[in-house]
Order: C-alpha cells, then structure tokens, then sequence
C-alpha cells in the first residue's frame, strides 16, 4: 500500500494521481549534494552547487486500497522522445531523476500477503547499460540505454549497477570526441550542430554515488578519470601525466580491482558497513518508486578538494614525476611535506584497489591506487542523537532520514562525461573489442619488476592462463539478486 507525498514546491517529483489526507511538512536544510564548481547550463536544475532550502517530506500513515494497481515486476518508464526524426538518441520522460538530493529506485507492490506493500523491481532493457534515473538529463540515451549523446558542458552519467568488490572490465568506444568539431554529416539523424568554439570532450572513469552529476568526472575526490584531449588522469580536480590522448574511432578499456567486501563488525551496531536501507516508497507519473535522501559530500572529502586547490595554485609550474603521481594519496602532498595531515582528517582508503586504462588494447599502467572508501564516514554520537530524537515526530509518520550504514548499493559506478555533443558507446561485454589479459594484475606486476619469462604459448606443459577479471555484464543479474536479498531480509524483520 502506498503512502501518499506532499508535494514540495522545488521537489524532484510532480504531484501524485492518488488524492489522500494532507501530509505535514518539516523544513530542514540539508547539505549541498554538489559541493563544487559544476559546468555551467543555467536551466539545468542539477547544476545548481547549492540549492535553495527544500522541504523533506513527511508520509502520512494514512494507506490506500491499491488492490485495483497492477504488480509490476518491469517499471513502466521511462518513455522515449527522439532529440529528432530519425535519430538514434532520445530524452527520457516519466522519470524521476536522480537530483536535488534525492534517489529513485523503481518500485513495485510486493505479492499478496507480504508484510512490506513494496519491492525492488526492474526496468527495461534488464541488463548492464546507463541508469535511466542516474544520469544528468542533458546526457540524451539509446533506447538500449548503451549509446550516449552530451550537450552543452560537461554532464555526467552513471550505469545502473556498481562494482562493490572483485577484479571488473568494460569497454567505451568514443564515437565523436578527443576535440573534434560536429558536422552534419558525421551522425545523420541528429540536429545540425550550432557553431561552437570548443569541440567534443570525454572524459571516462569511474565514481561514487556523491559524484555530482551536473559536471565532469575527476571533479572531486568521489571520483577517478582519464581525459581524451591530454590523456591525463584526474581527481580532485587535478590532472597529472598519465597516458595517450585519445579521441573519435578509439575504444578505451576500464578496468577496476577492489578487494573483498568488509562486513560490519557485530559488536559494533554503528560500524558504517552494515547494509540498511532508510527509502519511503512514492508515486511519481503513475509509477512507483522509493524514494532516499541521496549520500552527501562529507567536509572530510571538500576540504581535501580545497586543499588540493589551494595548493595547486602554488604548486611548481613543471610536471611531476610519473612514477611519483601512480597513487591519488600523493595529490595533497604536493603543497609540501605534512600539509595534507595537518589540516585534514585522513580518509578511509581500499587496500590493494586500483584503476587501470587501455586505449585500443594498450595498457596504460595504473592511473590510481588506495582508492577511497565507498562507505559512508563514521556518525558522530551527536548526529546519531540528534537523528534519534527527531524519529519522535507523530506516531505513524514517516520522515526521510540521512543513511548513516552502507545501503547495499554503494561502490563504484562507470563514470562517463560528455561535453559539447560528444558521443560514446558502452559495451559491458562478454565480447570486447580489445579484451585484456587473462590476468591484468600479474601483467602489471612483470611489467614494474623483473620476472622469470613466462612459458611460450607452444610448450604443451603450460597450463593456459586464468582469467582473473570478469565482464562488467555479469554484474548486473548479480547486483539485483542483492537487493531482492535484502528486500526479503526487510520482509523477514517487519
């Protein structure tokens, strides 16, 4: 059964089709969701660095007969408009996007006799691809949500499923980009292109739920790329030497290697890793979906992105040392020795994790290491309190609450920007067109240090090598059995 929401005036969400008593409100201002500088589009509301104060919405108890609503087991959106006639790439509406922080999941009514009224569900196509919600609404998709088209400055998107632990790959073939300028003829279908001063830009990584959506990867700490025009590696807004540049006609494969999944500790209930999940189901266009209030940046994170700014602005004007900038921890140390630990809280790091690239089958070499934790940080016993007593609001109500635990779908997502018209295309696998050794790691490793040579590929004793990574395309059934896991485990503690 569905519990009705009161309209905000600067809500995500448009009102609901089901009428119902009235819900209070309670004006809380939440912290910005995009703490830095975005790329310009003034009529993009994502774009927005710090939002005007929104209400969170408070649920009435009050359920309505939704024994006429169908059980969906399929979303019903989005709906798919052409930018043009005859072009591959669309607008999505009927679609609650991700933005003004907040999150959509789709939703739908659970079998009879449940417990809970609601369960994950799916939407088409059901396979590795660009989330609808997940994504700026200026990056237009294809409908088997692989290709992508940007607009205007550089807007994000990500895929619809994360990587939480394990060794992954993925390809993205740059169909305009590396600067090149739009012509008519180089995608039929598509508007003629206005004339620009700038040509088209990619930038491909890979990055975290708090990785705003309305500017390009690398922007901050929650997220790691590589750039087309340079080949640079960046975040927290610096670029370092890295690689080759790349640009239209190139594939670049991603790869990204986290260690296994820590489990909270039991004996301790405010361990950040546990999974528990704080969503309030809602209806938006006829659909249902639930609704969170999305991760914020922590201060840890900004100051460490201002830090890195303000000493890049006295940083030596010579590059460094590659060998120097293969691990993001050097990023803030460049102001001078012990400025990072002075002034900033050190952040939980993935032991052994990393990121690699390949252009067109060529590795690249590492471009990051230690990655950042994708947990949330440790909550203040205040901020655990202070949450504590605002649960009392009225019996039966139900507020949006901020997650302090890991909801089950944190990690690293395939991150990719675009800028002004550049187009690229996804292919999760199982086939690519530049597949990367069995064992990446090991490649690496014979690569940085001196190692017997290997067996010839004709001595028969040789056992043929192990693949240690797998398809990104297999992550995607895996990711859903999670959340129906943790839907049943919902189910079991109602």
């Amino acid at each position: 059964m569905l519990a009705q929401p009161q309209l905000r005036e600067d809500s995500p969400a448009t009102t609901s089709t089901i009428s119902g008593p009235p819900a209070k409100k309670r004006k809380q201002n939440p912290p910005s969701h995009n703490s830095a500088a975005e790329s310009p589009a003034p009529s993009d509301p994502a774009s927005l660095s710090n939002p005007a104060p929104i209400e969170n919405v408070v649920l009435p108890a009050y359920l309505y007969d939704l024994s006429t609503r169908p059980r969906l087991t399929t979303s019903r959106a989005p709906t798919f408009i052409p930018v043009s006639d005859d072009s591959p790439y669309h607008h999505t509406d009927q679609l609650a996007h991700n933005r003004l922080g907040f999150r959509y999941v789709p939703a739908g009514l659970a079998p009879e006799g449940s417990t809970i009224p609601f369960r994950t569900i799916e939407s088409a196509p059901q396979a590795y691809r660009v989330s609808w919600e997940d994504r700026s609404p200026f990056v237009k998709v294809t409908q088997d949500g692989l290709g992508l088209l940007g607009e205007k400055g550089f807007r994000s998107a990500r895929c619809n499923a994360p990587v939480r632990e394990g060794r992954w790959y993925v390809e993205v073939k740059i169909e305009h980009g590396g600067g090149a300028r739009a012509r008519a003829s180089d995608a039929p279908g598509l508007p003629a292109p206005p004339p620009r001063r700038e040509g088209a830009h990619v930038r491909l990584g890979w990055g975290r739920r708090e990785a705003p959506l309305g500017g390009p990867c690398g922007l901050d700490g929650y997220s790691y790329c590589v750039r087309d025009k340079t080949g640079e590696k960046i975040t927290l807004s610096r670029p370092r030497p890295y690689g080759r540049p790349f640009g239209t006609g190139d594939v670049v494969g991603m790869y990204i290697s986290l260690p296994a999944l820590r489990h909270g500790a039991k004996r301790d209930p405010h361990d950040p890793a546990h999974v528990k999940r704080e969503r309030i189901a809602i209806e938006f266009k006829g659909q249902e979906y639930f609704e969170s209030l999305e991760y914020t940046q922590s201060k840890e994170m900004v100051a460490l992105v201002d830090l890195s700014r303000k000493h890049a602005d006295c940083a030596p004007a010579h590059a460094p040392s590659a060998k120097k900038s293969a691990t993001i921890k050097n990023v803030p140390e460049r102001g001078g020795a012990g400025a990072a630990s002075a002034d900033v809280t050190p952040l939980p790091t993935l032991p052994d994790s990393k990121i690699v690239f390949f252009v067109n089958g060529r590795c690249q070499g590492v471009a990051f290491r230690d990655l950042y934790d994708f947990r949330p940080l440790r909550a203040p016993a205040d901020a655990r309190k202070a949450q504590a007593k605002r649960r009392a609001t009225r019996e039966g109500a139900r507020e949006h609450k901020e997650n302090h635990f890991d909801d089950g779908s944190l990690g690293y997502f395939p991150f990719v920007s675009l800028f002004n018209g550049a187009r690229v295309r996804l292919n999760p696998g199982p086939d690519f067109a530049f597949p990367p050794p069995p064992d990446v790691d090991a490649m690496l490793l014979e690569s940085d240090e001196a190692q017997p040579p290997s067996p010839s590929p004709g001595d028969a004793s040789a056992p043929p090598p192990r693949r240690t990574w797998r398809p990104l395309c297999e992550r995607y059934g895996e990711f859903m059995e999670e959340q129906w896991a943790l839907d049943r485990l919902e189910e079991e503690q109602a």
